[in-house]
């Protein structure tokens, strides 16, 4: 039986393993292959045969995307994004998830204001009073209009309170009994406590800030305040358009480079961010998931 058990365990773990490692590489290779689309040559892109590996290769596409202007705008937008938008959200959502980690003897209203919170995740009124809304408010064709309208991540919260809810009670009453207060406590207790939490919420916003477009779409009046998830959408759906407003420098590239060629360079490099930032978080990533969704 002991013997049994071993060889099903080393089975599983088999198993385990190699599913594991094909749903990597299925999520890597067409990340390895837009890398290979957008330093091949432009009759190897229409061709079609270019895989893994560039064919013909060439930095052209990447030189025309440098001298072109909208890509770098739209990037900086983004980057301008992430940096108040993480800010805001991470702000909002410690001063939130602290008083409803309290039970209701402490705050009365607890049961009231998160059953408020959560009512959004189940119900919301729709785009056009969401649109109207940021319009009223004078929001529109402005960079907080990216960021106020989801400032409150209810979900984060939920995850922090949960955290929040995990650390030990001793250290909070022996903050009260140094005659600290809740501003106190919150700041110099509970938030350097619970970095792996704050990681993973930070990786979530910054995540989502980055990859969000139809926003940008509908929110921003010109498109030369769109954030770049937004102007590459634009220019997946309308390939031409990343060849209007053409430089007269920039003419002699048009011989040299085909639409798919500079689509996959710009979606590249849009990945590029996301890619290095993921490893100085990953060490939070797997704590603040499982401790911060854990309720004991």
């Amino acid at each position: 039986m002991p013997g049994d058990k071993s060889i099903g365990r080393y089975t599983f773990n088999a198993f385990n393993y190699a599913f594991l490692l094909g749903f990597a590489l299925l999520c890597i290779f067409p990340v390895i292959n837009t890398w290979a689309m957008s330093l091949s040559n432009k009759s190897a892109a229409a061709a079609g045969v270019v895989g893994f590996w560039p064919v013909d290769f060439t930095f052209d596409s990447y030189r025309f995307v440098f001298i072109r202007r909208q890509f770098f705008e739209a990037f900086f937008i983004s980057v301008e994004r992430v940096a108040l938008g993480a800010a805001v959200n991470l702000l909002l959502t410690v001063l939130i998830a602290y008083p409803l980690s309290k039970g209701t003897s402490e705050f009365k209203s607890r049961t009231l204001y998160a059953w408020i919170f959560v009512t959004t995740i189940l119900l919301n009124g729709g785009l056009i009073p969401w649109y109207m809304t940021i319009k009223e408010t004078g929001l529109l064709d402005s960079i907080w209009a990216l960021i106020l309208p989801g400032a409150v991540p209810v979900f984060n919260c939920i995850l922090l309170l949960n955290f929040f809810r995990g650390l030990p009670k001793a250290l909070e009453e022996a903050a009260f009994i140094d005659g600290a207060n809740h501003w106190t406590t919150m700041w110099r207790i509970f938030v350097p406590l619970s970095k792996p939490a704050l990681a993973t919420i930070a990786l979530f916003t910054i995540v989502g800030h980055w990859n969000s477009w139809f926003d940008g779409l509908i929110l921003m009046n010109s498109p030369n305040h769109y954030p770049l998830q937004s102007y590459l959408q634009t220019v997946v759906v309308n390939p031409t358009s990343a060849f209007s407003t053409i430089d007269p420098a920039q003419v002699k590239f048009l011989s040299e480079i085909s639409d798919r060629t500079v689509k996959a360079a710009q979606i590249f490099m849009a990945s590029v961010p996301m890619l290095l930032l993921y490893p100085f978080l990953q060490k939070y990533f797997m704590a603040g998931i499982v401790l911060g969704s854990v309720k004991e």
